[in-house]
């Protein structure tokens, strides 16, 4: 443990993958090595990037690694994928996408499945996050896997959430409505040269200035980019740097850290007061009580508060 901690920290990308790996599959021992690289974290400055299926995230994401990596910048990317019905494992298609970036030398890119998870983001995300961020990543890209209006845990993941649209991405009534709208820091309008993007830009900014304002929150920007001719992505990387500068600025990249880390604190306990909780005999006390429960002699309220005391 000790040998493959200190390879992470060195950036061995073996390393990384073994460790990433480990959290995936939550090996036992993994919750030790996560524990040994927690005072390494914090410099990477983590960016969120999703939008519907079909909207260009993986181009954009690519785009952004050639441009960070121009700029000197080690880069590590998760790429959510959907589960395998098969295996249980990433179907990898965001990997073969940007197989061409995972090959530099200072950019790390790790597929994972959603293994089932809602909202666009596997269980372990955040932890490969954790690994990926004590290995001196400057800047980490995690793009969910484009499930639609549900897709909301990146918000509580990333410090920056950057949604992609395209032109077809509905009117403003959808706009308004859908749950992707309430997490951005920046809109991105993708495929730019297509009929109706101005008008979906017209719209979003017109929503966005009828919006509360935040207190030291900036104002959220709507770019327009078409990723596969690579362009408009210097000022989205701009723009994303003027996030970075003001959040550290004003205290609220702290604030929002802390947020991330007192909701991850609550996962931790749930789960393991939800793995302590059902033990053999609990399980058996309930399968034997089933029937009953199911047939109206009893009822799930008083079992539970029966088991829970």
């Amino acid at each position: 443990m000790e040998d493959l901690t200190s390879k992470i920290l060195s950036g061995d990308k073996r390393a990384i993958a073994k460790a990433i790996s480990y959290v995936e599959n939550e090996i036992p021992h993994s919750t030790e090595l996560l524990k040994r690289l927690y005072a390494r974290t914090g410099k990477a400055y983590r960016i969120g990037i999703t939008g519907p299926p079909g909207a260009g995230k993986s181009t954009i994401t690519n785009c952004l690694i050639k441009l960070l990596f121009d700029k000197g910048y080690n880069v590590g990317v998760i790429a959510v994928d959907p589960t395998s019905p098969f295996t249980g494992g990433a179907l990898l298609g965001d990997r073969v996408r940007m197989s061409e970036s995972g090959m530099l030398k200072n950019v790390f890119i790790r597929s994972m499945a959603t293994r089932g998870s809602l909202g666009g983001l596997c269980k372990n995300v955040t932890e490969a996050c954790d690994i990926l961020d004590a290995s001196g990543k400057d800047f980490i890209l995690i793009e969910t896997v484009g499930v639609g209006q549900s897709e909301l845990d990146i918000a509580q993941t990333a410090d920056t959430t950057i949604v992609v649209l395209v032109p077809e991405s509905g009117d403003s009534v959808q706009a308004m409505k859908a749950g992707l709208m309430e997490i951005a820091d920046i809109f991105v309008m993708n495929k730019a040269d297509r009929d109706g993007a101005d008008r979906i830009v017209s719209t979003l900014k017109n929503i966005l200035h009828l919006k509360e304002p935040v207190e030291n929150k900036p104002e959220i920007k709507v770019l327009k980019t078409v990723g596969i001719k690579n362009e408009g992505i210097e000022e989205l990387f701009s723009e994303i740097l003027h996030l970075k500068n003001n959040l550290e600025k004003t205290g609220m990249l702290k604030n929002i850290r802390k947020e991330h880390l007192h909701r991850k604190i609550l996962d931790l306990v749930n789960n393991r007061l939800h793995l302590t909780f059902w033990d053999e005999e609990k399980k058996r006390d309930l399968a034997e009580k089933i029937d009953e429960i199911a047939e109206k002699k009893s009822d799930p309220w008083t079992y539970t508060e029966k088991i829970t005391g």
